[in-house]
């Protein structure tokens, strides 16, 4: 796997920036997000996690996937950087399986392996290319299965031209870099092996279910 080297200086701008993104967003974000509501079901069925299992849901927001796990009778645990965010997620839970926790996704305060299924949803095209990958290997060390759902860029040059000029205008300034990349590339970079893949509305998402290679996982 390629060297990544974690600029600090970056990850205290990317962490003000992304505070102030979404502290301004929270009120306003789950009218946003509606869009994607089908989604969160199909992750949940796509992840196909054991009965009983327990669920960290990075870069929660307001929670919409942790609840969506919650509403299964899974354990979940969410995480994130926003308290205004939080503060919504908080306030929509009606489950005494989900709780939700500020934490940094690029320092996940767990232990190795503490979770089966770690989850992370429409957040890593809002990170910088280097905190993708610090996220991506934090995600990897506390859990055995990964699971990510993202904008799925499509090939063909013009629709992808259309696909980036329009959701730039409302993603954040790190969507451009995340559209120039190929995620499941990235993925494979981090020795996960993706198992399982869905398209949803009409390929605006994508899921991806990966396992974490055996030789990476502490017993």
């Amino acid at each position: 796997m390629e060297y990544i080297c974690i600029d600090l200086k970056m990850n205290e701008d990317y962490h003000q920036y992304i505070k102030e993104f979404f502290g301004k967003w929270a009120p306003y974000y789950d009218f946003i997000a509606m869009l994607a509501s089908n989604v969160r079901k199909k992750v949940v069925d796509i992840a196909d996690a054991k009965e009983g299992a327990n669920i960290l849901d990075v870069c929660t927001g307001t929670g919409a996937q942790a609840l969506a796990f919650g509403r299964k009778g899974f354990d979940v645990v969410g995480i994130d950087l926003s308290p205004e965010m939080l503060s919504v997620a908080k306030r929509k839970n009606k489950y005494k399986n989900v709780r939700f926790k500020i934490a940094d996704a690029t320092e996940i305060p767990f232990d190795d392996n503490s979770f089966d299924v770690s989850c992370i949803s429409l957040a890593l095209h809002d990170m910088p290319y280097d905190i993708r990958h610090k996220v991506l290997n934090e995600m990897k060390r506390v859990s055995q299965k990964v699971v990510v759902i993202d904008y799925h860029i499509p090939q063909n040059r013009i629709e992808k031209w259309f696909h980036v000029f329009f959701t730039s205008l409302y993603e954040s300034k790190y969507y451009d870099d995340f559209a120039g990349r190929d995620l499941k590339e990235m993925l494979q970079q981090h020795n996960l092996t993706v198992i399982n893949e869905s398209c949803e509305i009409i390929n605006f998402f994508k899921i991806f279910v990966c396992e974490v290679a055996k030789a990476e996982i502490v017993a």
